[in-house]
């Protein structure tokens, strides 16, 4: 976010933190078509009705599902020895990864000022807050009886004995609770400017009132915007470690055990590139029906597109690197129990889970190095339907095989989901879609306010905008100056 600073007259303006020519917005012409256009995609329409009904109806086959593991027990999760962890780990750190990709493209893409970030942040942040609150459901669906949460608090006893916590799960309830908690507040503090204009432009009183007390009297002068930046850029730089912290701390469930396969150092950054890669994958399964559906070629250009087509070509081979790494340090270790479970995940049981990983998250991938491509938005679409069911098979291959394979050869065995696990898959994905097509209509899902500082200014005498106007309606503002000084 910047500072605005007001053009002295008869002079060169300069803009020192306009974003390269590449993210430029040549087809907006002035601040108000950026209000209108933006605006009118809160606007209901028929698609959109359809889109919340489909997502409410895969939400209620999940609930269905719940109720009836309610009522008979986790049993009906398909749990069986000696795999008692199935779709419902798979699944939450599945999520927990998709919500990574939006502080990434917030805070850590801010902090080195990425242009091309300017467009699609916004959707990118309420998708993170909507995947942390879809991934959380899940540690409380795992539990069975989730009235009986009590049992796994570290409550003093009547011997006043203080035990300790009976899972290592509770480490994830916190890290995804303060992930989420930031990520909030960093969605909140980058809509106030936002808020103010959708204030200034309603007419009905109660959400008159409504964006009044959210936007906390924002008036648009100087000293706001100052204030703004040094908060924006605070919460940037102390957001950016629980991109690599919570995911971190998701892998250890995994890395602190001593089952093949997960004995291992290099998943917590091998976790948090999977994360990054399946959550920009995410952003474009949103961002691309909507640039289409909404009219907004213009705002999120090709330009866009291909830039963030780099930085998932480059997750990828990261992410690529990391398998291949996996299979050597097995290798190398010498260890029967290690070189037999990644063989058997190769070419045994689960030959089939493996391959579609593979295929999915390493290959396919690699059409990104064809600039055609980086810029077809159909296939941009496709790749990141494909990415994702990659990324749940790799958390599915990490998961299954270890458990079905460990040891001893007479506890080996197969997995099958039954048919609750995926009607709560299902179900996710309702909740999750259902959250955010809610967020569609009833605030802007692309940034109001930096989109105006890549849009050329309206200088007074020329084009008849006033750059000392104040008021948030109009959103007349002059350059803007990096780091929030004046």
């Amino acid at each position: 976010m910047a500072t605005i600073a007001r053009p002295v007259p008869g002079t060169t303006t300069k803009r020192p933190n306009i974003a390269s020519a590449d993210v430029q917005l040549p087809a907006v012409k002035d601040y108000e078509q950026v209000d209108n256009e933006i605006i009118a995609t809160m606007n209901p329409t028929a698609g959109w009705f359809a889109g919340l009904g489909a997502a409410i109806v895969m939400m209620l086959i999940g609930a269905s599902a719940w109720v009836y593991q309610i009522y008979w027990g986790l049993g009906q999760a398909g749990y069986e020895p000696p795999v008692m962890w199935g779709v419902y780990i798979i699944t939450f750190v599945f999520w927990v990864g998709i919500g990574h990709a939006g502080t990434l493209i917030s805070a850590i893409l801010y902090l080195f000022r990425a242009g091309f970030r300017t467009t699609i942040y916004r959707v990118s942040e309420a998708m993170t807050v909507f995947a942390v609150m879809t991934a959380g459901l899940f540690p409380i669906i795992h539990i069975g009886r989730p009235w009986k949460f009590f049992w796994l608090i570290p409550y003093p006893n009547w011997r006043l004995i203080w035990p300790n916590f009976k899972s290592p799960l509770v480490w994830d309830v916190f890290a995804i609770s303060t992930y989420l908690t930031i990520s909030t507040t960093f969605l909140y503090v980058g809509l106030i400017p936002d808020l103010a204009v959708l204030r200034d432009r309603e007419t009905n009183p109660v959400r008159k009132r409504i964006f009044s007390i959210l936007s906390l009297g924002w008036r648009n002068s100087d000293r706001e915007w100052r204030h703004f930046a040094r908060a924006y850029l605070f919460l940037a730089a102390f957001s950016t470690p629980l991109v690599l912290s919570v995911h971190s701390v998701v892998s250890f469930d995994f890395a602190m055990a001593l089952t093949p396969g997960w004995h291992a150092s290099i998943f917590p950054p091998y976790f948090v590139a999977g994360a990054i890669f399946s959550g920009f994958a995410m952003v474009w399964t949103i961002v691309i029906p909507m640039r289409k559906w909404f009219g907004l070629k213009h705002y999120i250009t090709l330009n866009h597109l291909d830039a963030t087509a780099k930085v998932v070509l480059f997750v990828s081979l990261l992410v690529g690197s990391a398998y291949l790494i996996e299979f050597f340090i097995a290798w190398y270790s010498g260890v029967p129990a290690e070189i037999e479970y990644f063989y058997n995940r190769v070419f045994g049981q689960w030959w089939w889970a493996q391959w579609i990983l593979l295929l999915c998250n390493m290959i396919f991938p690699l059409s990104l190095f064809s600039q055609k491509l980086r810029r077809n938005t159909t296939w941009l679409f496709i790749l990141s339907i494909i990415i994702n069911i990659g990324m749940w098979y790799e958390r599915f291959d990490i998961v299954v095989p270890s458990l079905s394979h460990e040891f001893e050869p007479w506890q080996w065995d197969t997995y099958v989901p039954s048919w609750v696990d995926m009607c709560f898959l299902v179900g996710s994905f309702g909740w999750f879609f259902m959250w955010f097509l809610l967020f569609v209509k009833q605030l802007p899902v692309f940034a109001l306010a930096e989109i105006k500082e890549i849009v050329p200014p309206q200088m007074r005498g020329g084009h008849g905008h006033d750059p000392h106007a104040t008021e948030s309606g109009g959103g007349h503002r002059g350059p803007v100056i990096a780091g929030g000084t004046h």
